[in-house]
C-alpha cells in the first residue's frame, strides 16, 4: 500500500524531520506533502487526495484542533485518518483530540518505529 501523506506543522524543520522519519520507517510512501497550518492543509487536501494527515496542534492561522473540527464537518475529508503529532502528552489533551476525530496520537520526540507503529495501527496495515 502506497501512502499519500500530508504533514502539517508550522515548523519547516519539524516537517522535514517527519518526512525523513516516514522514509526511514519502512512505510511505502507516495506523495509526501507539507502544510504550515490548518488552512494550508485544507487547500492541499482539496487538490490532492490524502491517505493520512499527520498534524501538530499548536500552529498559527488554523491550529490542529480547528483543522480536526473542519475535517469532521466535511463529508469527504472526514474519512481521511488524522494522527496528531505533538509535544503535548497530557491525557486530557490526547482525549480531547481523539474526541474531535483524531485516529491516533504520537508524542514528540518519537522514534521512526513508534511513528510507523501508530500509522500502521490507524490504517490497519502490517509492516512487511
Amino acid at each position: 500500500m502506497t501512502l499519500n501523506v500530508l504533514i502539517v506543522d508550522d515548523s519547516p524543520v519539524m516537517r522535514s524531520f517527519v518526512k525523513r522519519v516516514l522514509k526511514m520507517s519502512g512505510l511505502e510512501t507516495g506523495l509526501l506533502l507539507e502544510a504550515g497550518d490548518g488552512k494550508q492543509a485544507l487547500a492541499v487536501m482539496q487538490e490532492h487526495p490524502m491517505d493520512l494527515v499527520l498534524t501538530d496542534i499548536n500552529m498559527p492561522e488554523m491550529n490542529g484542533e480547528q483543522l480536526l473540527r473542519t475535517l469532521q464537518a466535511d463529508a469527504v475529508l472526514r474519512k481521511t485518518p488524522v494522527v496528531v503529532v505533538s509535544t503535548d502528552a497530557r491525557l486530557d489533551r490526547v482525549d480531547q483530540m481523539m474526541s474531535l476525530g483524531a485516529s491516533g496520537y504520537v508524542t514528540k520526540p518519537f522514534t521512526p518505529e513508534g511513528l510507523r507503529h501508530e500509522v500502521e495501527r490507524v490504517l490497519g496495515v502490517a509492516h512487511v
